[in-house]
């Protein structure tokens, strides 16, 4: 039985200027195969902060019933990006107010935070 379904929101390497992308790409794919190989259905919203962020949120959030959403350490860890990972935060309680919330410290462990969450076969959810 799939577990899931995990959205993922983080930062669009490759729309953010002034940095080499395919590090973090190819993070973001390892992390994705790993959703893949456990059987977990995840999806990605990847964001620029200069450009409707909001909306792209909203549109992901309110495609399907998320178990769990995972807000990326880009968003979350740089200092200047707080009000926007404050408006995900809010936006995820706002329109899927069932889904677990959790937090990645890198690409690549974004499966490991949403494991924490989602529900186990007696339907509870993980608390670390």
């Amino acid at each position: 039985m799939a577990l899931g379904p995990v959205l993922v929101i983080g930062l669009d390497p490759v729309r953010i200027p002034g940095w080499d992308p395919a590090p973090v790409v190819a993070a973001i794919a390892r992390g994705q195969a790993r959703f893949a190989e456990h059987g977990v259905e995840a999806d990605l919203c990847l964001v620029v902060p200069d450009d409707d962020a909001e909306a792209a949120v909203v549109e992901a959030l309110t495609r399907r019933d998320y178990a769990c959403v995972v807000v990326g350490g880009g968003i979350r860890k740089h200092e200047p990006l707080l009000p926007l990972f404050e408006r995900m935060v809010n936006l995820v309680r706002r329109y899927a107010p069932d889904a677990a919330i959790a937090f990645n410290s890198t690409p690549e462990d974004t499966l490991d935070a949403a494991l924490r969450w989602l529900p186990r076969d007696t339907g509870d959810h993980r608390t670390p």
